[in-house]
């Protein structure tokens, strides 16, 4: 899912908002609903070169605290990610928890606080440092770990004049029922659609994450949604009236997940 990712999604964009497969996407609109919201609560860090080594073996230094929420019913995931497609920017590592409510996050993240591991010397390196809350409704996972995993994700912005049900009508009609399948075949072992719960960039964006196991299992991934794209006529005119691409953004992270 390298140089046609921008295409490929591009292509789902411009299928759903238009219509252009209107006979299947009505049918599949009747069978995927959105589920109850899940939160993710994210930290990004700035790292310098030098510390990367010592931010490894500190990946794990909230894990018992997680494991205790995932248990206690609070949370549903956890993980920590290493960037693989370095920016100026960007960030170079991140660590993550999601769960049914905001409560249930937020409520981790005060006992990680509490700990005191969110001020280690490791992270004090940081030379920047954000977190963000998102919400998604359509989403799904496999049960289990996952170390040396793959997750892919890429921000879309609409533009202002986009139907206001654009992104809805994009995961019902087509990512989520390919999600799936690729979820049983086991190309991937998560999926989720987000926007921002706690807007600090644009309500307008939203983002389409995929956690694959293995390097191969990227190249599945984009193999099955260029497959899905032939088979079906592209309406690049609707796309273009509906995503703005010039702030179109993509990612490649390094996981170690664990979902319950």
């Amino acid at each position: 899912m390298v140089t046609t990712a921008r295409t490929v999604v591009a292509g789902l964009c411009a299928l759903t908002i238009a219509g252009s497969f209107a006979a299947s996407a009505s049918a599949q609109t009747a069978e995927v609903k959105e589920k109850p919201p899940m939160y993710t609560y994210e930290a990004s860090w700035v790292m310098p070169r030098a510390t990367w080594p010592d931010v490894e073996k500190n990946s794990t230094v909230n894990q018992k605290t997680l494991e205790h929420a995932m248990a206690s019913g609070g949370l549903i995931g956890y993980g920590n990610d290493s960037t693989v497609i370095h920016t100026g920017e960007g960030a170079t590592h991140d660590n993550w928890f999601s769960g049914m409510s905001a409560a249930s996050v937020l409520n981790a993240l005060d006992e990680i606080y509490k700990a005191g591991s969110s001020t280690s010397a490791v992270l004090t390196a940081a030379t920047k440092h954000w977190d963000n809350l998102y919400v998604s409704r359509y989403y799904n996972w496999r049960a289990g770990s996952w170390k040396g995993a793959y997750t892919r994700w890429s921000a879309y912005t609409l533009k202002a004049d986009a139907p206001s049900d654009a992104m809805e009508v994009l995961a019902k009609s087509f990512t989520v029922p390919l999600m799936e399948k690729l979820l049983a075949d086991g190309a991937i072992v998560e999926y989720e659609i987000d926007v921002e719960a706690v807007h600090t960039a644009s309500p307008a964006e939203f983002y389409v994450i995929v956690v694959t196991p293995t390097a191969e299992g990227l190249d599945k991934v984009n193999a099955a949604l260029s497959d899905a794209v032939r088979k079906a006529p592209l309406v690049s005119p609707a796309l273009d009236a509906s995503v703005d691409f010039t702030k179109h953004r993509d990612g490649l992270v390094r996981s170690m997940v664990t979902y319950k």
